[in-house]
Parts: structure tokens; sequence; C-alpha cells
């Protein structure tokens, strides 16, 4: 795809789901006249504020259901499994000590495309009644280690850095409770773990490969409190400062300072100290570099020559229709209204065949004749489909003719022209997918390297690989063979299976760049992967 078409197709899905973001204070740095808020002794407003695990555009948009990034190579091997767990940086602190300030700096210095920052003001508890009474009135404790959900935050990173999809609580600083709308947080190279209790629990300790103290002065921490309690909290001052004399500063002296002590670096002066930030990207580079994984395609397309097919692979009945089918689909003189029309064709031929491998029960109706029936019915929650576009796209129609109702997620997987490996740009999946089966399109598969990326993200979203359906119009073996290696539950299903690929892995005979001939965007005869849109691997 050209740089100017993938811009707009991006744009394009990035308007369709617009995500929110609410900052944090992380305050910059000067004299304290200048961090002072200007504030009166009576209440201002009560504003809705709420926790949130954010990253800055470009680098990582989310929302609930939506990931856009600038692409995200593979995060596991051969064998569909996750070689290396993401690299966590736990950030400690006093309370408006600038550990955001720190990640953001962090962030930007990386230029790393999937950095997750995992904020700890997400965890803190649901209170009581009493207890939300105690905090109207600024006598309930949150800067004591009981005030987090340390088992919640433990699961939650845990799974994290193991490449799955996480639902994070949205915590209201207002109301003091959690939203009912988790936000739902996928896919991290790094992850930034920032809060003022971080290094206090043993368990969440295991799971930081690196630990940093933001340390600064206690003035300052002060006035970028009193900022942020009543600038954005609605909080009254003599609130503020009750808080902090009765509870956070006590707080600090007790349960965090000495945590220092753990910290593999010390950064005094918060975001300001650019030496400690350039130390910190450094290492985290040399880290990433250790676990980078390189793909070699000519490896993958040699490991399972002379192997017979795999029998999770159904491949269409070659009736003379479906061959005649093939024969006007497969002519390069093929107009583009007849390769769209017996596309189609083969395309409900497809989604029928793939629906008969969904599992079934006795279900027992009475005719209008008042006879009984002994038919069958689906047996399971629901059927989501998930199309890799864009090809894969033109699928859709075809599975809304026949599931009424039928969920549809979309991923959009590009290959890099510099490593040749598949990248994963754009995600957006229905709520609790993990409980439906899943029919994955995309419309031809080659080398299976797309393929394996959209299933592992399945998997990533706990969906059961049993569960999962790969359907295509067109599929080399060697795709077949890769992806049935690699997840050996997923029921691979296809009108006709090519035995050969080319040097730039173009399926022979082939087909053809499916998405330019169907959208019509077809490229010259001397065409180069470098011009135009990329296959499917």
């Amino acid at each position: 795809m050209s740089a100017v078409s993938r811009e707009e197709r991006l744009s394009k899905m990035e308007n369709e789901e617009k995500t929110s973001s609410v900052s944090n204070s992380g305050g910059g740095e000067g004299s304290l006249d200048r961090l002072l808020p200007t504030v009166s002794t009576g209440l201002s407003p009560r504003k809705r504020t709420t926790s949130q695990c954010k990253s800055e555009p470009p680098l990582l948009r989310t929302s609930k259901r939506t990931i856009y990034t600038a692409g995200r190579p593979p995060w596991y091997n051969e064998h569909g499994t996750q070689s290396k767990e993401a690299f966590v940086i736990g950030l400690c602190g006093g309370s408006a000590s600038g550990k955001t300030t720190v990640a953001r700096k962090i962030i930007e210095a990386l230029d790393v495309p999937w950095v997750v920052l995992l904020s700890m003001d997400s965890f803190y508890k649901v209170l009581s009644a009493e207890e939300q009474t105690l905090a109207a009135s600024n006598d309930y404790n949150f800067d004591h280690p009981d005030a987090f959900d340390f088992d919640l935050l433990t699961h939650t990173l845990r799974k994290l850095k193991q490449g799955k999809s996480v639902k994070i609580p949205v915590y209201d600083f207002t109301t003091h409770g959690r939203q009912k709308e988790w936000k739902i947080v996928y896919g991290a190279s790094v992850i930034i773990f920032e809060g003022i209790m971080a290094f206090t629990d043993k368990k969440l300790l295991q799971l930081l490969d690196m630990k940093i103290f933001v340390d600064t002065d206690s003035d300052i921490r002060l006035v970028r409190r009193l900022r942020r309690d009543i600038t954005d909290r609605g909080r009254d001052i003599e609130g503020v400062i009750k808080q902090y004399n009765k509870f956070v500063k006590p707080a600090f002296e007790q349960y965090i300072e000495p945590t220092m002590r753990l910290a593999d670096i010390v950064v005094p002066r918060g975001g300001g100290n650019m030496v400690a930030i350039d130390l910190i990207v450094q290492h985290v580079h040399s880290q990433l570099e250790e676990r980078k994984l390189r793909w070699d395609m000519a490896a993958l397309a040699s490991a399972h020559q002379a192997q017979p097919l795999p029998q999770t692979l159904s491949v269409l009945e070659s009736t003379p229709q479906v061959r005649g089918m093939h024969t006007i689909i497969r002519n390069k003189e093929t107009s583009r209204d007849e390769f769209i029309f017996y596309s189609k064709r083969l395309m409900r031929l497809l989604i029928e065949r793939a629906l008969s491998f969904l599992p079934s029960q006795v279900h027992i109706v009475q005719t209008p004749q008042g006879e009984d029936y002994e038919g069958r019915t689906f047996h399971g929650k629901s059927i989501t489909g998930v199309s890799i576009l864009r090809a894969g796209e033109t699928m859709e129609p075809a599975l809304r003719a026949v599931c009424k109702d039928v969920r549809i997620g979309k991923i959009l997987i590009q290959t890099n022209q510099d490593t040749g490996e598949p990248e994963l740009h754009y995600l957006r999946l229905p709520k609790d997918i993990s409980e439906d089966h899943v029919i994955l399109m995309d419309c031809t598969v080659s080398t299976g390297a797309a393929a394996m990326m959209a299933v592992r993200v399945l998997l990533d979203h706990d969906v059961p690989e049993d569960k999962i359906l790969l359907v295509s119009l067109l599929m080399a073996e060697m795709g077949v063979h890769s992806v049935a290696y690699a997840f050996p539950q997923v029921k691979i299903i296809t009108t006709a299976v090519d035995k050969k690929v080319n040097d730039l892995f173009h399926i022979i005979p082939g087909i053809g760049n499916f998405g330019d001939r169907y959208f019509g965007t077809d490229a010259p005869p001397d065409w180069s992967d470098e011009e135009m849109d990329e296959p499917s691997y």
C-alpha cells in the first residue's frame, strides 16, 4: 500500500472511534511561586476526573475497543507462542513527584511504537458507604497500601507483561469509585508502571525489570498536589492541606521513602533531569535489542516442504461450478465487475462451508402440521467475524448474509518493507470476544505470517484456539503449514490450495493482488511491492 493510501485508511479508521484521554498532573520545573495555583477559600466546582493508562499519540492510542499504532512487529515465534515478555519499568515516588512526566519523557525518548503507561491510580479499592463518607471529609487515607487492590494490580500487570489483553478499571476521583466501563489495553513492548506504592508489594517487584525512584523536593510536591487537587479534582485548599499533613506526608516517610533503596536508578528533580532519562533510555534500548525477534521468511518457506497437508484443513469440493469460478477470477483479463461477482459467489460458498464446522446440538421443533422435526441448532454463545484488512473486509457481506446480527472486528496488518516482517497497525474487536466462536477472514494466505499474527491477537484476547476458524479464498501450501504448525487447533477452510510461492512470496499460479483487483486499484504490469498494496502474507 502506498504511503498516502495507508495514511488515508488509518485516518478513516481513527475517525470511526475517537479516543479520550484525561491527563494527570505531572508538573513542570521552576520556582514555587510559578507553581502555586490561583485558589480561593471556597469550594471549587467538582470536575469529573478519572484515572487513565495514558500514552501520547502517535505512539499508542487506546479506547475500549481500538488500538492504533505505528506498527507492532511479531512478538511470538514460529510456534505461535510469545518469545519474549514485555520490558516493565517501575516508577515510584511521592505524590506529585513528577512520575508521569518522567514516564512521558522516557516514552518520547524511546521512540518505540508499542508502549503502555499503567497508572496505579486506576487500582484504588472500591469504597464502602462508610469509607465514602470519610473520603468526602478528607478523612480517608488514600496513601496507605491498604487503599490499593494489589491482587487485581498484580494479576493485570502479569497478564500485560505476557502479551495478553487486559481490562483496566477507570477510577473516578470525585465519586471515589470505579466507573462501569473498564478500559481495554493490549500490546506492549515496554510497560511503564507508575505509582506511589509501586515498590511496596513483593509480587509486584518480581514483575519489574527496571526500578526507578523519582526524588522531588517535598515543597514542590505539596504545591503540585495543591494545584492538581484544587484545579482538577474540585477540592478546597483546607481539605488538601489537611489530607497532606494527616496522611500524605506520614505515608511518604513510612512507606514510600524507604523503598528508594530498592531502586536501580534514582532520578532527582523529576522530568527535568534529562541526563538520568537518557541513561534509562539507553539501557531500555539495549534490552529491547536483545529481545528482538527476527523473522526468516526463507526458513519459514522451507520448513514444511514435502509434508502432507494438515488434517485441520478443509478445502471446498472442486466441483465444475467451483472450478469455473476460479477460472474466471484467476484470469488476468477478467473485468473488475466479473471479478467481484464471482468472488462474492465463492465467498458465500466458503462461509457456508465454514459454518458447518461450528458446534451444534439436537433441537426438536414442531412443524405447521403439528409434527415434531429433529433438527440442529448452533451450540455456543455467539459468532464474531474478524476481517484482516483490507482484502478480508470484502468477505464481511457474505458472513452477514448468512449469520444474522453477527458482530464484526477488524485487524490491519501490513508488511514492513525494510524488515519483511508483518506489523500490526490497527485493531478493533468486539467486547467479550473471548466467549465467541470467531471466523477470521482473509482472501489470500501466502506465507501465513499475517494470519499467524491475527490468530495470536485473538489468543491474546483470550479466544480459545479451538474456537477460531480461518477462512480464505486461496491459500498456498506454505501458509497452510505455517498456521497449522503454530496453531494446531485452528480450523482452516479455503476454496483452493496452490503449491508454490515465488521469491516475492506471491502465490503461484495465484490470483494476483486480490485487494487491488477488487477495489479497482490495479497497478501497472511491472508493479513491485514497494509501489503498491502488499498481498496478505
